[in-house]
């Protein structure tokens, strides 16, 4: 498998990076250490997780139990320095932990220790905040973004300022390697890349939003930066939470599924939605591709650097986003995809 560089930070990661979220509740320890031998045989040296995981549903008593899965893993192998492992802070408001404090320099140092003790390792290689704190149109909130409610410019640079110089000091300390934004806007990252070159703290190297065939805000302003930034896009959700497999078409709820679970899929659930994923299904089986295999090598055929993360509840299911390594799509089918996003744009 390719290794693509993580921004500009000299780290080489596998051009597929393997996530992890449903350990700990869909998945039990063993199943998550069996999905990471697998990657592992296909190449992959790239793992995302999060304090705030497991997820579907989110909930405080189960926080944290993802971390220890990948942790205990870790320990097993004991070849820590082949693997590169990202986590993230929880942002303002969630009810993973107790109060929903905002990300600050106090928050960040505790979290820090504890996503440690949980990952049984001494260093995080990719340190990501997971929403900033004044808010974001991420999440399904596109339809209301109010950035008028925001804090004032001074203030936000204030305390991304204030939490750059406590990520420079962990950096120092050996505890985080380089630093990510997740769920984040244009503007926001572009603040931070300017305080990072104005000497505050550590520069950006990724921004881990959602992006698939049906989720594509950051085709513009964003994959613009990213681009000229040299900013790596880690594209979650790239099936769109499950609905572009097609297991969704016509609004039903298999048994054992995310919306089993959860049943509006974040936010992403409607009938348009199943519609229009049941087109790229039949595109890919136009093109005798896996629906799946089809949507992550889209993914990674973006005019801008990223690498898509991919998840799964099984080996079995996982096989097919893996599949899509080397996966050049023919031109014309490129074309299709493009005329359909022409035709039935944000679907949720």
């Amino acid at each position: 498998m390719r290794k693509l560089e993580l921004g500009q930070s000299g780290i080489m990661v596998s051009e597929i990076c393997l996530g992890t979220m449903t350990w700990g509740s869909q998945n039990t320890e063993a199943e998550g250490h069996d999905q990471i031998d697998f990657a592992l045989d296909r190449g992959i040296n790239f793992l995302d997780t999060a304090e705030m995981y497991p997820v579907n549903p989110v909930k405080a008593e189960t926080m944290g139990r993802t971390e220890q899965i990948v942790g205990t893993y870790l320990a097993k192998r004991g070849k820590r320095d082949d693997l590169v492992v990202a986590t993230k802070i929880t942002g303002e408001g969630s009810n993973a932990i107790e109060g929903g404090p905002e990300i600050s320099p106090t928050r960040i140092r505790q979290a820090v220790t504890d996503s440690l003790t949980r990952l049984q390792t001494d260093y995080i290689d990719l340190y990501q905040f997971h929403w900033p704190n004044r808010g974001s149109y991420h999440f399904r909130k596109t339809w209301r973004f109010d950035p008028s409610k925001q804090p004032s410019k001074q203030e936000v640079l204030d305390d991304m300022s204030a939490c750059l110089e406590t990520l420079e000091a962990l950096r120092q300390e050996g505890k985080i390697r380089e630093f990510g934004l997740s769920n984040e806007s244009a503007w926001g990252t572009a603040q931070w890349l300017a305080l990072a070159e104005a000497g505050k703290g550590p520069r950006v190297e990724s921004i881990q939003n959602e992006y698939s065939l049906m989720c594509r805000y950051y085709d513009l302003d964003l994959g613009e930066l990213g681009q000229q930034e040299k900013v790596t896009l880690l594209a979650y959700s790239p099936l769109a939470a499950g609905i572009l497999t097609g297991k969704y078409s016509g609004d039903v709820i298999p048994d054992n599924t995310r919306r089993s679970l959860v049943n509006n899929l974040g936010g992403r659930a409607n009938p348009r939605a199943f519609e229009i994923a049941d087109r790229y299904v039949a595109l890919a089986k136009e093109f005798d591709l896996h629906p799946v295999t089809m949507a992550i090598a889209w993914v990674m055929s973006r005019p801008f650097p990223v690498i898509p993360i991919v998840g799964a509840t099984s080996v079995d299911q996982l096989k097919p986003n893996l599949d899509a390594e080397g996966v050049e799509l023919p031109k014309e089918l490129l074309d299709k995809i493009a005329e359909l996003h022409k035709h039935y744009p944000m679907p949720y």
